[in-house]
Order: structure tokens, then C-alpha cells, then sequence
């Protein structure tokens, strides 16, 4: 069995330039020296008492690369900590994962200020860090492709941390897989996704290690960069997620914007119209699929996949959507002439594999069970299959929310929000977004109906949360004068999700990015409407 490992020190002594940064470039060679120093330096810190983990809290740099190489080659996991969340979350994140020690720098030391995180915290940007590792010798442990050596974050329908587990052994197997994608030696792949985040490891850092190839690293993700960045190293794969290719499309165009030497992009959640105009903008092949970090299901386009379908099931596995609470598998979807879904109601249900193996998640029994049971993997998303086979999305349970590639759960959104004096209950909830992914709608029920909402006090409370998570703030505010309830007196947001801002009671929003929330109007309303259905996207609004 390969381990990601092996995959590291085949480039031990590669001359090819293997990651670039700003106007830095590594050798593979020289990559792999760093990434032995900081083995040799992990090991010495290691407890025989405690899991073999360590939280990195960075941007994209070279150090995060580091890191990840050097956990691979030290038996190691590294944990990959979301520096979008905030506060007791942040620290809730740290702790459940059992770091022996976090590696940050001075920006994200200033995250952790005041909280408890029972873990050294080490500071990778003074100019003395890496001159203070080890030289970097050979590592003694052994290490198995069954080793974990990723725990990256999502989060569950509970709020509860969810680290999903990636193993060497899954990593090397990933790696291998870049050719499907055109990666090969001479390929320059551009990673702007957050290196926290599975879909950068996954889709592009694996494979341009496997192949040899050039990795060019960007901080952080900008739309206005993009172009610039391509030109610059050369860039000819790029991975996303989410909307990354809408805020680029979003950029002025230009004539010369296909001069570029962009061959293929990788992702997920762009709208088919994105894709499209991304491909005749900037001249390069759009590869869409479906998947996760948990790595259970993979569906992807082939010739012939309808636009708006997420494509066919990969092979071998035994993909189905069933009733979540039947068991039942779902009848096939019915389209009328228009291609609207007709049978919704019945053929909506959970995407599951029939006869999967699972990771895991790290320590975390319930997310587990909840994932897989009577040996099927329950994927937590919603979807349809047409009489082809042809698998189409249809969005997330109640309590989940993927905002710009971003899973986070309802619950902790929901806690802060109650904070706020005039509410007295509040729901979150998923509403489709009009390009691709969810926005967050709140559901606030106020302690005096006849106190008037006043939407400047609004947004100057999430503004003050410490706790917000980057992505977390409403885009939607609906007052209500009483919450739907179950039997059992829990919030029951069924009726809400269904309605979305399309109902009797007052809703705000945000029509930019800017934290301003206005009252919604009837023309708001039937231009968003519009918006969804340029996109493709108005059969989630049924």
C-alpha cells in the first residue's frame, strides 16, 4: 500500500522548481529538506500519551506545504484549523482535535488571544524559525498507508466539530490520479483554495507531488489576481470551489483575457453557465465533479451529462438517493416539457452509496454513525436521479450550510444571533444562492412584535461578535411573530426553508457584500427570481 510519504521523498533529489510564492521558488529538492527539518522537529515533540497531531493555522505559504510534507514524513496528521472561525468555535476546533502544539504566525496569533487552548502555540514568521529547526535528517518511525495524516474540518447538522480523517494511503491514491486531469511534469498547477481545506490538498497539491510538477502557492484567493497570477508562473490546472469562478468572471473583461497558458480547472458548485463562460472567456477546459473530504462518493460529468446534472456515479460505486426517513429508495425524476421537475416531492431524497467503506471522522462516534449505517454512507446532501442515471443536487439538510465552498452547521450561527436583546427564538437555515451553494437565512422572532426592526443596529451587533464566522452573517432576515414549532416545541424549519424570502412576513437583506441590510420588495423579490433562472438554478426554488 503507497503512503503519501513514499510520494514526498521521490522528489528528495528533484532540481525541478516544485513551489512557488510571491518571487520565491523551491527546488523539490529543497521542499523536501524543509519538510524533513520540520519531521525531525515534530518528532522530538512527540508524546507516546497523545495522537501524533498538529494544528497548522496559516494562509497559503510555503510553511503550510512544509508542514503537510513533514507530518507525511514524521507518521504525523496535520490538522487543518479554519481561520475563518472564530473565538470558542476556533478554540472548540483546536482542543477536539488533540494538537500537541499548533503552528501559526503573528496574524493568526491574533485570532487565538484569550482563548484557552490547552496546546503551545509556536510562531512560524519570525526570521529565526527555520534556521532554529533541525537539519533535517532521516525520520525513524515507519510509517503505514493507514496512518492519519489530514483531519480537516467540516461541520454536522449538531454544531459539533467534524474532523474528517484522510489517511497516507488516501492521499497517495489521489496523488495518482492527476493525470485524469492533464497534471504531468511539466504542468505549473495554481493553488488560491485554502490549504485547510480538502479541496486544495486533494485536487491539486497531492497530485502536483505525484507529478512532479510545479505548484504555484497564493495566500489567499483574490478575483482581481487571478489573471495576473496565471500569467505570471505560468499556471496551466487550477482547483475551486464554490464560487471562485463567478467573483472572476465578475472581474471587467478584456480582449486578451484568453492569452493565458490555462489548459484545465478541477471543481466543484459552479453553475453550468459559469462553466461555460469561463471556458470561452479564458480558453480552458472546465472539469466539474462532485465529492467531499470524506472521499465516499464521486460523481462526475461525462459527454452527454445534462447542464444543470452533477453527472454519473463513479465507477464501482452503487449510487442511489433515498428517503431519509423511509429507507426508500426514490422514484426517478420527472420532467415536463419545459424541464422542470415535476415529482419533486417524491423524488428528492438523500444521495447515498450502497456498500461503502468509510475514514471517519476523529472522535466522533454520532457524526460517524450518522454518516454510515447498515453499511451505507448517508451523504447529507440532497439530490434526484433522472431515468439516465444521471445524478442532479438539490441542496442540504435544514442545518447545513455551504457558503463560497465553506460547510459550516446552523446551531452556532444560531447561538449568536439569540445574543441579540429584541430576539427571543431564531432559526438559520440553507436558501440556494443564485450562482451556486447556499446563502444563510435567519428566521428572528422578536420579544415585542411592535418594536420596529431596525437594520443598522442589526448589523452593527454581527459586527461586534467576535465569534462570527467570516461567512456566517444572514443574507436574508425574516420576521416572524411566532416560530413554526414540532410537537416536541423544536423549530421546525421546513415550512421556512420552503418559503425562503417568498412570503407573507417582512424580510431584509443584503443585496451586496456590504453588511447594509434594506426591507425586501415585491421587485426585489421577482428580479432575483430572474437571476435564478439565467443561472439554471430556478429548479431549486420548487
Amino acid at each position: 500500500m503507497a503512503t503519501f510519504a513514499e510520494l514526498v521523498e521521490a522528489r528528495a533529489d528533484d532540481e525541478h522548481a516544485g513551489l512557488r510564492f510571491e518571487d520565491e521558488t523551491y527546488t523539490w529538492a529543497r521542499v523536501v529538506h524543509e519538510a524533513r527539518k520540520r519531521a525531525e522537529f515534530a518528532r522530538t515533540m512527540r508524546d507516546p500519551e497523545r495522537p501524533f497531531h498538529i494544528g497548522v493555522l496559516l494562509d497559503n505559504v510555503p510553511e503550510y506545504v512544509f508542514w503537510i510534507f513533514g507530518a507525511a514524513l514524521a507518521g504525523a496528521a496535520v490538522v487543518g484549523v479554519n481561520p475563518t472561525r472564530r473565538g470558542a468555535e476556533l478554540a472548540a476546533d483546536i482542543r477536539h482535535t488533540d494538537c500537541l502544539f499548533l503552528i501559526t504566525d503573528s496574524a493568526g496569533a491574533g485570532l487565538l488571544d484569550g482563548l484557552d487552548l490547552g496546546v503551545p502555540v509556536l510562531l512560524s514568521d519570525p526570521p529565526d524559525h527555520r534556521a532554529s529547526l533541525a537539519p533535517g535528517g532521516g525520520v525513524s518511525r515507519t510509517v503505514r498507508g493507514s496512518d492519519p495524516l489530514l483531519l480537516l474540518f467540516t461541520s454536522g447538522s449538531t454544531g459539533t466539530p467534524k474532523a474528517v480523517i484522510c489517511s497516507q494511503s488516501r492521499l497517495a491514491d489521489i496523488g495518482e490520479r492527476g493525470g485524469m486531469f492533464g497534471i504531468g511534469r511539466d504542468s505549473v498547477t495554481y493553488v488560491a483554495m485554502p490549504l485547510f481545506h480538502g479541496n486544495a490538498v486533494m485536487a491539486n497539491l497531492a497530485m502536483a507531488t505525484y507529478a512532479g510538477a510545479t505548484v504555484a502557492l497564493r495566500r489567499r484567493f483574490t478575483a482581481s489576481g487571478f489573471l495576473p497570477d496565471v500569467r505570471k508562473y505560468g499556471v496551466t490546472y487550477f482547483n475551486y470551489v464554490g464560487r471562485a469562478l463567478a467573483y472572476i468572471l465578475a472581474t471587467p473583461e478584456r480582449p486578451d483575457d484568453a492569452d493565458n497558458p490555462l489548459v484545465a480547472a478541477f471543481g466543484t458548485e459552479a453553475s453550468a453557465r459559469d462553466m461555460a463562460e469561463f471556458a470561452r472567456r479564458f480558453g480552458c477546459q472546465i472539469i466539474e465533479g462532485y465529492g467531499s473530504s470524506e472521499g465516499v462518493i464521486t460523481i462526475s460529468k461525462t459527454q452527454g451529462t445534462p447542464p444543470d446534472a452533477l453527472g454519473l456515479a463513479g465507477d464501482g460505486m452503487d449510487l442511489a438517493v433515498h428517503d431519509p426517513v423511509t429507507g426508500l429508495e426514490c422514484p426517478r425524476a420527472v420532467f415536463d416539457p419545459e424541464g422542470k421537475l415535476v415529482n419533486h416531492h417524491e423524488a428528492i431524497g438523500e444521495i447515498v452509496r450502497r456498500g461503502a467503506t468509510f475514514e471517519g471522522y476523529y472522535n466522533n462516534p454520532g457524526a460517524d454513525a450518522l454518516r454510515l449505517r447498515d453499511g451505507w454512507y448517508w451523504s447529507g446532501d440532497l439530490g434526484y436521479r433522472d431515468e439516465d442515471g444521471y445524478f442532479y443536487f438539490a441542496g442540504r439538510d435544514a442545518d447545513w450550510l455551504r457558503v463560497d465552498g465553506e460547510n459550516f452547521a446552523a446551531a452556532p450561527v444560531e447561538r449568536i444571533l439569540a445574543r441579540y436583546a429584541p430576539v427571543v427564538m431564531c432559526a438559520v437555515y440553507a436558501v440556494p444562492d443564485v450562482r451556486t451553494g447556499d446563502e444563510v437565512m435567519a428566521t428572528l422572532e422578536l420579544v415585542d412584535p411592535l418594536d420596529p426592526f431596525d437594520p443598522e443596529r442589526f448589523a452593527a451587533f454581527l459586527r461586534e461578535q467576535p465569534d462570527l464566522g467570516t461567512k456566517w452573517a444572514p443574507r436574508f432576515v425574516r420576521l416572524t411573530r411566532a416560530m413554526p414549532l414540532t410537537p416536541t416545541n423544536k423549530v421546525d424549519k421546513t415550512g421556512l426553508r420552503r418559503e425562503r424570502w417568498e412570503c407573507g412576513d417582512p424580510v431584509f437583506w443584503r443585496p451586496g457584500r456590504e453588511p447594509r441590510y434594506v426591507r425586501m420588495t415585491d421587485g426585489d423579490r421577482s428580479d432575483l427570481r430572474k437571476r435564478f433562472i439565467e443561472n439554471g438554478r430556478d429548479h431549486l426554488l420548487y
